[in-house]
């Protein structure tokens, strides 16, 4: 059996909109009868893998996850600069020769096929449409692809070859994709890739989408905003209304990591993998989605954390929250509510773990380090 680590945490947000659908509200779920707000696993795993802590402690091992890599590609070849500092953002100096226009176009197109299939832009009227736009299509896949940073090194390893050399990619040269990588992330979240399936990678870590312990309302924020330059000379009113919806709300997370699989995955590095494990462990602490973030600065660390480890089959304990927490303390009646489940779990079924470690920072009881440090420790 692989080692687990089960993360089960606990964090309070303020009224905000952390994670909202289509119509701008903050995502639902019903849950033992009762509505929750729901933050969806992608949105949590989005806000980890681009944070700060992922970036500092990761530097040349996170990939990178986009459909436009073929543009990305033509715009190098066009340019003649290297494609890390397009892909970076960077003005970038002209270290190659540049490619004409045409060529460039065609080679990028074969170069972005090989991760998926090309978007074909719909047909328009050539006075119609934003030919920039029609062309930048062209150039992109129709799914998103995470490509690893030895596959962008590749690519642009091949660009300056086509581009010194004048010529067209080979089927030879087209053979970019990687089965093993440094990059965390996608050992840890995996990817998948319709089209080459023999390079997908399967998660080694799962996260649940992170729900309330207590029943919610939506509720509908009125607001207006002043315009500087109204004297009152003519109108008194507001310069704009608008509508916003929020809630707040203490939220569980769940996280479980097969750390055998996340090893192999980044080729049976295990001082990476235990390093990823301390890196994503302190970000799912500390960070949260940025979803209407300047309107309501809701930022928040974990309250509780209850880190497990053992080779036992993984279990959530969101069951403890099937009844909604009631109570003038809500913070307290959850870990309250969550020991005892996993306590009478344990009476049934034996231990769910090796070990575990808590962090209450209500009552100052353990500390982050002592589970970054649980969490990474000697796992023989």
């Amino acid at each position: 059996m692989s080692e687990f680590i089960q993360l089960h945490i606990l964090a309070s947000y303020p009224p905000s909109n952390l994670n909202r659908d289509d119509l701008g509200t903050p995502k639902t779920a019903m849950m033992g009868g009762a509505r929750r707000l729901r933050v969806s696993s992608q949105s949590l795993k989005r806000a980890w893998r681009t944070s700060e802590i992922f970036q500092e402690a990761f530097a040349g091992h996170i990939g990178i996850r986009t459909k436009e890599m073929g543009w990305q590609v033509y715009c190098a070849l066009s340019s003649g600069k290297k494609l890390d500092a397009l892909l970076n953002g960077e003005k970038g100096d002209v270290v190659r020769p540049v490619v004409k226009e045409k060529d460039a176009i065609a080679w990028a197109q074969k170069i972005a096929g090989v991760f998926g299939k090309l978007k074909n832009p719909k047909k328009e009227k050539d006075e119609e449409g934003d030919p920039l736009k029609k062309k930048k299509d062209s150039l992109c896949v129709e799914q998103m692809v995470h490509f690893s940073p030895e596959e962008v090194a590749a690519i642009d390893d091949l660009i300056a070859r086509l581009a010194q050399q004048g010529r067209e990619p080979s089927e030879e040269d087209l053979a970019l994709l990687r089965k093993q990588s440094s990059a965390v992330d996608i050992a840890m979240f995996g990817r998948m890739l319709a089209s080459n399936p023999a390079f997908n990678k399967e998660a080694a870590v799962q996260v649940a989408h992170a729900i309330t312990v207590h029943k919610v309302a939506v509720e509908d924020d009125y607001f207006t905003a002043v315009d500087d330059l109204n004297r009152g000379e003519e109108s008194v009113g507001a310069g704009h209304v608008g509508q916003a919806e929020f809630a707040a709300g203490l939220f569980y997370a769940y996280v479980c990591i097969n750390r055998d699989l996340l090893v192999e995955n980044l080729g049976g590095d295990e001082s990476l993998a235990d390093r990823s494990i301390r890196a994503l462990v302190e970000a799912a602490a500390k960070v949260g989605p940025k979803g209407k973030q300047n309107s309501f600065a809701s930022r928040a660390y974990a309250s509780y954390l209850l880190a497990e480890r053992g080779k036992e089959q993984p279990r959530s304990l969101a069951v403890a929250f099937l009844k909604p927490v009631e109570g003038e303390d809500y913070l307290k009646c959850a870990i309250l509510a969550m020991k005892k489940t996993k306590e009478n779990m344990e009476k049934v079924y034996g231990s769910c773990a090796d070990a575990c470690k808590e962090m209450n920072a209500v009552t100052g009881e353990g500390t982050l380090g002592d589970i970054l440090t649980f969490v990474a420790d000697d796992h023989a």
